[in-house]
């Protein structure tokens, strides 16, 4: 070896590193990142949508539930036996006289009975719609020649006609 030569020294370079480093990697994780959290927003959206019209359709069904209470309420009222008796007693039915039942052997069960109101019926003895029927909405006018008493009698009930029922 020569003098002030010592021996050679051999350092090692790192090559250039290629482009293609961390930087796509992390493109790609926020890219799907923001992907996650744009489809969670849009989930949390479409679900907090279905929680109002949830919301609004149970309010609706309790609102239509308090008006089928109230109309079953009417109808419940309107056909107990005392309200029944009265609505009849106004359109000027009477009660039945002797009741009797027809069984299928042509027996008679019971004993039938002409029904017996006092007083009878009144009835006027004027035409109620001269000229026709009345108009929807209008009232209709006393009769000039005031009421009088009509008796209506029961008659028998016609024979049947040639089987059709069997």
């Amino acid at each position: 070896m020569l003098p002030g030569q010592g021996r050679a020294r051999i350092t090692v370079r790192p090559g250039r590193r290629p482009v293609r480093g961390r930087t796509p990697f992390a493109v790609l994780v926020v890219v799907l990142l923001t992907a996650g959290l744009l489809g969670l927003l849009a989930l949390n959206t479409a679900l907090n949508e279905g929680s109002f019209e949830l919301s609004r359709l149970q309010k609706q069904t309790t609102v239509l539930t308090d008006e089928q209470q109230g109309l079953q309420h009417q109808i419940d009222q309107g056909s107990a036996p005392d309200a029944l008796e009265r609505r009849a007693r106004e359109l000027g039915m009477v009660p039945a006289g002797g009741m009797a039942f027809l069984q299928e052997d042509g027996t008679v069960l019971g004993k039938p009975g002409a029904a017996q109101d006092n007083p009878p019926v009144k009835r006027s003895t004027t035409e109620p719609w001269p000229g026709g029927q009345p108009k929807p909405g209008a009232q209709p006018t006393a009769p000039a020649g005031g009421d009088t008493t009509v008796q209506i009698n029961p008659v028998a009930p016609a024979a049947p006609s040639g089987g059709a029922g069997r």
